[in-house]
C-alpha cells in the first residue's frame, strides 16, 4: 500500500501527518514539483520477464509520460539479494543526495521509500507496485528497499549522465529509521 508520512527535520519518531490515499499523496506532495500517480490498467509482468517485455507492457503510459518530461530513454532496474555489491549500494541510496535531472521511478514489483528533505520537513513516500514517482531535479532525498530488497522499476531518464548522486554530507538520513520493506 502506497504511503506518505511527513515528520518535521528534528522529530523522526513523531508524525504529523500520515496518509494512504494516492489521491492525497499526490497533492500534497505536487507543490513541491513531486509527480505521484498510479499506473493501473496492464497486466502486470512477471517478476522474471525480459526488460523489453516490461518496457513494451508500459509502452503507452511511458510514451505520454516521456513526451510530457521530454525524457529520452527507460531501462528495467533489478534490486535483490543477489545483486552485487548489495550492502554497499544500499549505503550510498541511504545517504541524502540530489540530481540534475529528475529521478522517475516506477513500481512494476515490490517498493521502497523515496524519502524527500524538503522546507524542514522529511516526506517519506512508501512506494508500492503500481506507483509512479518523480523527484525534481535538486531535490534532496535518499532512497530505501529495504536490507533484502525484491523490487523491479523502470528508470525514465532525459539523460543518463545526469544522474548521478551528489551527496549532500547532510547526516539527517542516519536519523531517520530504515526499512525492512
Amino acid at each position: 500500500m502506497s504511503s506518505l508520512s511527513v515528520y518535521e527535520d528534528g522529530q523522526p519518531g513523531t508524525p504529523v501527518l500520515q496518509t494512504s490515499d494516492p489521491h492525497e499523496i499526490a497533492s500534497l506532495l505536487a507543490p513541491m514539483g513531486v509527480r505521484f500517480e498510479r499506473w493501473e490498467g496492464p497486466t502486470i509482468p512477471p517478476k522474471d520477464a525480459a526488460e523489453e517485455a516490461i518496457l513494451e507492457t508500459y509502452r503507452p503510459w511511458l510514451d505520454r509520460l516521456m513526451g510530457e518530461t521530454g525524457a529520452g530513454s527507460a531501462d528495467v532496474l533489478r534490486m535483490n539479494t543477489q545483486t552485487p555489491n548489495l550492502a554497499a549500494l544500499r549505503e550510498r541510496f541511504l545517504s541524502e543526495h540530489i540530481h540534475s535531472e529528475d529521478e522517475v521511478r516506477f513500481f512494476v514489483h515490490g517498493g521502497g521509500h523515496f524519502v524527500l528533505h524538503v522546507g524542514g520537513r522529511i516526506y517519506d513516500v512508501g512506494c508500492t507496485q503500481t506507483d509512479l514517482i518523480s523527484v525534481p531535479e535538486g531535490t534532496r532525498h535518499w532512497f530505501d528497499a529495504g536490507p533484502e530488497p525484491d523490487v523491479v522499476t523502470l528508470r525514465i531518464f532525459t539523460h543518463k549522465e545526469g544522474w548521478v548522486a551528489r551527496y549532500t554530507g547532510d547526516e539527517i538520513a542516519r536519523r531517520f529509521p530504515s526499512y525492512a520493506c
